[in-house]
């Protein structure tokens, strides 16, 4: 019984980079089903409007988003904060160069004195940009 390795005599040094090459595909099609997934932390059931086209004023400035719950609960950009401590923080926004836009994402179900409570003391601040986000009605198509 003899055994033949074929070739000329070495061992076949190339790596099979087919493997690797399906791995990352595999690696890439799953980023790029959970990344749109992971833009807020914070869920929160939006009321619905019709589309407003958005003032591209502030371009070029992340914009601060506020979100409120049902229970009253708020997150500045995805991170719990008191009432006491977005006092501050919008104190800190307005005084920027140019000054962000506040993007209040208020739960359709939150109490409307906490929303208007929290667009004043913005108001107060000095914070001029404000906008609600919704969501888009079920049979509204996106243009």
């Amino acid at each position: 019984m003899s055994m033949s390795t074929g070739g000329n005599g070495g061992a076949m040094s190339d790596i099979n980079v087919t493997p690797l090459v399906d791995v990352m595909l595999v690696l890439l099609i799953i980023f790029m089903i959970t990344a749109p997934l992971m833009s807020h932390t914070v869920t929160v059931t939006l009321p619905s409007t019709h589309e407003v086209k958005a003032d591209t004023e502030g371009q070029g400035v992340p914009p601060v988003d506020l979100a409120i719950k049902d229970d009253g609960s708020m997150y500045l950009n995805d991170n719990p904060v008191t009432e006491s401590e977005l006092k501050a923080k919008f104190a800190v926004y307005a005084s920027m160069a140019p000054q962000p836009e506040l993007q209040v994402r208020a739960a359709q179900d939150t109490q409307w004195k906490i929303v208007r409570k929290m667009l004043g003391e913005a108001k107060n601040a000095g914070m001029v940009h404000v906008g609600f986000m919704t969501t888009r009605p079920a049979g509204q198509a996106q243009e």
